[in-house]
Formats: C-alpha cells, sequence, structure tokens
C-alpha cells in the first residue's frame, strides 16, 4: 500500500516535473520515467523517482546513520514549535496564494512537509533531497507527499512557474532558481538558526557555531529575486536527554562530537532559536 500511494502521487506531480539534463518534460512507462530526448530515471521501489544526472556528486547527502539520527530527534517532538509556526506560515502564506504544489528542497525525511500538508490538504507535497535514504522516508511520510533525488545547487527538475510555495529549512538555496519555479504571487519560507541556536552544545562539545553574517548572507542570495513580506524569530527551551543530544549532534556536520554528549547534564535545557523568513514572486 505504502509504496503504491507514492508512486500515485508522483504521477500527479509528473507534469510539474523537468528532464534534469534538457528541461524536457518527463512522462512514465512502468518503472521509469523519460523525456522526449531519451534521458530515462528509475522509479525506486522504496517509492521515490530519482532525477540526478548522471555526474551528480552525492559525496555531501545524510548518510543513512545522519538520517536515522534526524528522524530519532524530531520524531521525539523537540522542534515541534517549528514545525508548527511553519505549517501556520505556510496557510497564511497560500490563503490567497495560487494553486500548486509546495516543494520542500532540502526535504530530509519530509517531516516538516507532512506537518505542511496536514495543515493544507487539498495540497500535493514535492519532498526533493540529495540523500536516498532521506528520501526512501519522505516517500511514506505523507500521503500527499512524492519524493525526487535531485541537487539543489544545480537547475531542480521543475517546470519553470509549476510551485505554489518552496520550504527551505536549514537548507541550501539558489534565489533565482526558486524565483524561476515559483507560480506567480507563489511564496518561499525559508528557516535558518540564529546564533543562539543550540548554543548550550556548541560550547560544551565544540559543535560548528552559526556564521554572524547569515542573516545578510540570505539577503543577498534571495533580494534580488524575491520580495520579503515579513521576518519572524521563535525560540523555545528543549529538555534533551543524552540520547536526544547524542541524536542532534550526529545528525548534522559534527557528527564526530557525539560521544561527547556523556559529559553534559541529563537532561540538558537546550535553546532553539530559528528565524522564518517568507518571501514572494511578485504576482503577473
Amino acid at each position: 500500500m505504502r509504496h503504491a500511494y507514492a508512486h500515485t502521487v508522483l504521477d500527479e506531480v509528473l507534469p510539474l516535473l523537468a528532464c534534469p539534463h534538457c528541461g524536457a518534460p518527463l512522462e512514465r512507462s512502468g518503472g521509469s520515467v523519460s523525456c522526449p530526448a531519451g534521458h530515462s530515471f528509475d522509479l525506486a521501489r522504496q517509492g521515490y523517482l530519482g532525477l540526478l544526472p548522471g555526474d551528480a556528486r552525492t559525496g555531501s547527502a545524510d548518510t543513512a546513520a545522519m538520517v536515522e539520527a534526524r528522524a530519532a530527534f524530531l520524531e521525539a517532538g523537540h522542534f515541534n514549535p517549528l514545525a508548527a509556526a511553519l505549517a501556520g506560515t505556510a496557510g497564511e502564506a497560500l490563503a490567497e496564494g495560487p494553486d500548486g504544489v509546495v516543494a520542500d528542497l532540502g526535504a530530509g525525511t519530509g517531516w516538516y512537509l507532512a506537518h505542511v500538508l496536514e495543515r493544507l490538504p487539498e495540497r500535493r507535497g514535492l519532498a526533493l533531497d540529495l540523500s536516498k535514504h532521506a528520501l526512501r522516508r519522505a516517500a511514506h511520510a505523507h500521503p500527499g507527499i512524492g519524493a525526487v533525488a535531485c541537487d539543489a545547487w544545480r537547475r531542480l527538475p521543475l517546470q519553470t512557474g509549476s510551485v505554489a510555495l518552496v520550504l527551505s529549512v536549514f537548507a541550501p538555496r539558489d534565489g533565482a532558481e526558486l524565483a524561476r519555479v515559483l507560480r506567480p504571487g507563489g511564496a518561499l519560507a525559508v528557516v535558518t538558526p540564529t546564533s543562539r541556536h543550540l548554543a548550550e552544545l556548541v560550547s560544551a562539545l565544540g559543535l560548528l557555531t552559526v556564521d554572524s553574517r547569515k542573516g545578510e548572507r540570505l539577503r543577498v542570495k534571495l533580494d534580488p529575486y524575491l520580495d520579503l513580506e515579513r521576518r519572524i524569530e521563535r525560540e523555545w527551551t528543549m529538555q534533551l536527554t543524552r540520547a536526544d543530544v547524542a541524536s542532534a549532534v550526529a545528525m548534522g556536520p559534527s557528527a564526530r562530537h557525539e560521544q561527547r554528549a556523556a559529559i553534559l547534564p541529563d537532561p540538558v535545557a537546550v535553546t532553539a532559536s530559528v528565524t522564518l523568513s517568507v518571501y514572494r514572486r511578485a504576482a503577473a
């Protein structure tokens, strides 16, 4: 059943997808899709569609261990306030926005996208990620999700003007490309960490710090292409067990520090602090 509905959603959204080589439309035939130029891509038995070109570099993709750690941390509910804020923002952004799908760029396990689709049951979602391990989960995170493997740093395998809302939660973003795939009047919701995010773990475990110029870099990437509507901060305190801390560390680029979690109190109070920015593509 899970495999069947995942492919059904992909069939629904297939007209919105594009060949990563030539940008042409795709058609499905059995267990694969192809474009008129003959470029062909397989539907994985785990329920996602692989649209990575042959020269794609997947070395930066989340590993199976990172995905397992991320799933454990998210399912424990520590980021529920963020998921609720993102779902609420999505509902507001699309209250008078265009029809169309919600695309989550760097979707990981599809956890955030699933929360957004619970708020927007009439919408379909596209989980886009480089990691096959993450996409195996994302394909089954919600019955309205279609999962697609792609590289966020290259041209996205989406038709121009095909998406109503893009989500980017702690993920890469290319302003020009996002503006291209958004429909007129469509929106982008971006979540970035503030300098206070996980500060207690950063100081105690020597984790990577948040770039103090992150907000400036976000503006440079997005402001030339999209209009900023609003920017809000969300901050809350999490009570993390040592297992939670280990998961939080293991799901990111500081995974080598995971074993040092034993030096912290159990549980430990940790700050979650993010900025949620909403951008809009001008209506035609």
